[in-house]
């Protein structure tokens, strides 16, 4: 998912950038009044950011330009909402592109569109849609999956957008196609394992995620939370 540095036209590079500093500046306010409410949640902040460096630093070759990774955005997203989710990747792909040659500066801002905007935005707005209504665990499985594939669909989206070709419906096609051989099965695996850590930040610290309203009662009433 990661374009790389220099690939795409310097016109695209700035709207990116204008798209995403928005969200920027608004994950940094919500960062802030989340830490100031629950500093607590500082070490869960930076699990979150790990994931999501660790998973999207997993790259493979794919569609020119690009490549093909699992993103870890969902679970970011279903903790801390969207806008947070924006600064853990920005500051992952900002990372990547000066320590890895992983993305680049130049291509940070539409990176973060796809990685960090528009795939937590989908996987926190199915995570809501099915809270309460199936268990936790299966619905952040499920949100990690779909952020990850909304995320190669949105840099389908700005590949087309900058190389549409004779025919840009087919452009796009033809990217979503590459990129679908390897990220169906990857995104598949990043559910399942989400679902694992979820699992285990449910037993390990049930009063976090209770208090960060993304699970019931009902799941955690029996689970007692490891005190520190």
């Amino acid at each position: 998912m990661h374009i790389m540095e220099g690939y795409l036209p310097i016109m695209w590079c700035v709207f990116w950038y204008l798209v995403a500093i928005p969200f920027w500046i608004y994950g940094i306010i919500k960062l802030k009044k989340l830490f100031s409410k629950m500093p607590e949640v500082k070490p869960l902040v930076a699990i979150a950011g790990a994931y999501m460096f660790i998973l999207s630093s997993l790259k493979m070759p794919s569609v020119t330009g690009s490549c093909s990774h699992p993103c870890g955005n969902g679970l970011g997203a279903v903790l801390f909402g969207p806008a947070v989710t924006s600064i853990l990747a920005a500051i992952t792909l900002l990372f990547q592109a000066l320590l890895l040659a992983h993305g680049g500066i130049t291509t940070l801002g539409a990176n973060c569109v796809s990685m960090g905007i528009v795939g937590p935005i989908v996987g926190w707005a199915l995570y809501k849609a099915l809270k309460g209504k199936i268990n936790s665990t299966y619905a952040v499985g499920l949100a990690a999956m779909f952020a990850d594939w909304a995320t190669y669909v949105t840099t389908s989206i700005q590949l087309t957008l900058a190389f549409p070709g004779d025919n840009p419906v087919n452009t796009f096609m033809a990217f979503a196609t590459v990129f679908a051989v390897t990220q169906i099965p990857l995104a598949i695996a990043e559910g399942i394992l989400t679902m694992i850590i979820w699992d285990y930040l449910k037993k390990l610290r049930p009063d976090l995620l209770l208090k960060l309203g993304v699970i019931d009662e009902s799941e955690v009433s029996h689970i007692t939370p490891t005190t520190h």
